[in-house]
């Protein structure tokens, strides 16, 4: 067993086109946002190298830059570990992620048509399958659908914006709260996607800051416990 800790299967093939650093960097992040890599890991050069096939020099460059980014922290004499988000950072990011997102369920509620409610709901009906099957991280990457088709629905590319860059983030707090939220979460989705269908904008909106406060605050409870 390597330090790195990394569950069998869970490393992702470097096969897009594009610089080595970038696709090492990807590659990383993805193993970050869905929680093979624990926050407060040790990071290995040299063994996170070996299970990407590449040299140490791309990993080094990729962790630099996940530090950079608040991803990675690189501690004098110890290395790289992967950083431990405190309650404050979590608060933060959860508030900024209500804010766009009511906005968003609002936007879309003024002006969705026929085609966008059919496709939150097969999203949705796909999201209750995964959590049916247990399947957390197709849960976790099918509510992330669902949030950005809202997003999408919206018709905002500043907004759509601004959430693509809290969106990662969004990820790791989820996949940990994932199963505590289970269908829960796909109920309130529901609700969600009958405000948008009625075109109800303050329904829409106060559903969506109630939902995404209800992960907030199974965050916290998991932190606590």
């Amino acid at each position: 067993m390597l330090s790195t800790g990394l569950p069998q299967g869970a490393v992702p093939k470097l096969e897009r086109p594009g610089p080595l650093r970038d696709r090492v960097y990807e590659a990383l992040l993805e193993l970050i946002t869905t929680r093979a890599l624990q926050p407060g890991q040790h990071l290995v050069e040299s063994e996170l190298a070996g299970h990407l096939g590449v040299s140490r020099q791309p990993v080094r460059e990729a962790l630099q830059r996940l530090n950079t980014e608040g991803w990675v922290d690189l501690r004098p004499a110890q290395g790289a570990f992967v950083h431990e988000p405190t309650d404050e950072e979590a608060d933060q990011l959860l508030t900024v992620r209500t804010l766009l997102e009511a906005e968003a369920a609002r936007l879309a509620a003024a002006d969705a048509g026929s085609a966008g409610i059919a496709a939150l709901e097969m999203l949705c009906a796909e999201g209750e399958k995964a959590v049916d099957a247990d399947d957390v991280d197709a849960a976790v990457a099918l509510n992330a659908r669902f949030h950005a088709k809202i997003m999408e629905l919206a018709g905002n590319a500043v907004l759509a914006e601004l959430a693509g860059q809290v969106d990662r983030r969004v990820r790791w707090y989820y996949t940990p709260v994932a199963r505590q939220r289970g269908h829960q979460s796909w109920i309130e989705h529901r609700a969600l996607i009958a405000a948008i269908a009625d075109r109800d904008q303050r329904r829409a909106t106060e559903l969506m800051r109630e939902h995404t406060e209800h992960t907030r605050t199974s965050y916290h409870a998991r932190q606590r416990s």
